[in-house]
């Protein structure tokens, strides 16, 4: 067996897969690109793929009971794609599903997707990766409701009936104002790592093993995380100067587990140990924020710019305190701040989140800066913890003077591949 990730094995290709490497040369299908080539498989750092990575300490395991990305500890940046399939054949889905397995092993363990094919052939490998390292990459795929059942195609791989009543389209809420140039989608992949260049790489080679099955539909960058996932990592701020994600569950807590993964007596038995990632592109009203005084901005969120601390308290991690009276008798945190609207003990409302501060350069149509926050969120099960939640903020949050939401996408994230011969979302199509 070959144990050096960054050349092929001695597996003969058979005359399929070299069409289809062929066929590259042509415009083809790149599908064939990583197929008859293995990679070592990374040590698994654990069950649940929090994210230790292995002695490089550049390394997160792609193998494990879930899919890395999740509990893995936060990393620096991001780049999330959302991709339509154009293909109506489910053999093409299931053999997408292996290729981008394939790739993704070699990819986050610092290798290349596959062999050079050649002088005569485009590389099979896009080859800016070369010479860095796998920068944590972590790459979690999902499923959209499209997938099951199409608007313009029905169930077009008969999945309909296989589809998680948990994986339902998110509602609109009061004040959205959503862009289906940035919204919904067949399959995710969510790329985090340390490296941009990484990511980049990561997504583009994906997305050339997948032509002729899967178009990008969108996709997003991110950078700065507005959230800490694991107890080591400091708070964050996001683009408002504000900490981000002080009261964000953690890896290990106590409640993680059945706050985050689908457990064995959810339905369906193929999502058991996955999860449900809901993404929203928020804009940020960057010109209307930077004219509020900082009493206003503190009124509005509920917490102290510098310390992070919730109004009324001293230290960030102090309990809020919703009942706390300042000495004019008023509340110390206002009925509408962002954190009492949005406190997640007093709901009984717990989401892991994942976001990201983005900028995407000028509005156009505004001449106001295209920025804000890419807000990624897993949980057991939408219905019961974002919608609702959400349901809240777009009604009663003093934030939305300040924010819109103009992106939104729900996605099942399968469990993880245990197995080398194993592939994403293989449960699905047993």
């Amino acid at each position: 067996m070959n144990d050096d990730p960054t050349r092929p094995s001695g597996t003969a290709l058979s005359r399929r897969k070299l069409l289809g490497l062929a066929g590259a040369a042509t415009g083809g299908l790149v599908v064939g690109g990583v197929v008859g080539t293995t990679v070592a498989r990374a040590d698994t750092n654990d069950d649940s793929n929090t994210g230790t990575p292995d002695r490089s300490g550049d390394v997160v395991a792609f193998h494990g009971t879930h899919q890395a990305g999740i509990a893995t500890a936060a990393q620096d940046r991001l780049l999330f794609a959302s991709f339509d399939i154009t293909s109506n054949r489910r053999s093409d889905v299931e053999e997408l599903l292996r290729s981008w397995t394939e790739a993704s092993v070699r990819l986050t363990a610092g290798a290349p997707v596959g062999p050079g094919a050649g002088l005569v052939a485009p590389p099979t490998d896009t080859g800016e990766a070369v010479g860095l390292s796998p920068a944590r990459l972590t790459l979690t795929f999902g499923f959209g409701p499209s997938l099951f059942v199409d608007p313009s195609n029905g169930d077009r791989f008969g999945l309909a009936r296989r589809r998680p009543a948990a994986l339902v389209d998110i509602p609109p809420f009061a004040r959205d104002e959503l862009e289906p140039a940035v919204s919904g989608g067949d399959i995710c992949v969510q790329a985090c790592g340390d490296d941009p260049q990484v990511l980049f790489h990561a997504i583009r080679n994906l997305t050339r093993i997948g032509r002729g099955t899967v178009v990008l539909r969108w996709s997003q960058e991110g950078f700065g995380r507005t959230s800490s996932t694991t107890s080591k990592q400091t708070t964050p701020r996001n683009l408002m100067g504000f900490k981000d994600g002080t009261a964000n569950i953690r890896a290990g807590s106590s409640t993680f587990d059945r706050d985050v993964w689908v457990a064995s007596d959810d339905d369906p038995s193929w999502m058991r140990n996955g999860s449900y990632l809901v993404a929203r592109r928020i804009r940020i009203l960057i010109e209307t924020w930077d004219r509020s005084s900082l009493d206003d901005q503190q009124l509005t969120i509920g917490r102290q710019r510098t310390s992070g601390a919730a109004l009324g308290a001293k230290d960030e991690f102090d309990a809020v305190d919703l009942r706390a009276h300042g000495a004019d008798g008023t509340l110390a945190i206002p009925a509408d701040a962002h954190i009492r609207v949005a406190n997640q003990d007093a709901n009984k409302i717990h989401i892991l989140r994942r976001g990201y501060n983005f900028t995407d350069g000028v509005d156009a149509r505004t001449g106001q800066l295209d920025a804000g926050l890419f807000f990624l969120a897993c949980q057991r099960d939408p219905r019961r913890q974002f919608i609702p939640l959400q349901a809240r903020l777009a009604k009663q949050d003093a934030l939305n003077e300040y924010i819109k939401h103009v992106g939104s996408a729900i996605f099942a994230i399968p469990p993880g591949v245990k197995t080398r011969d194993g592939y994403i979302g293989e449960g699905l199509f047993a």
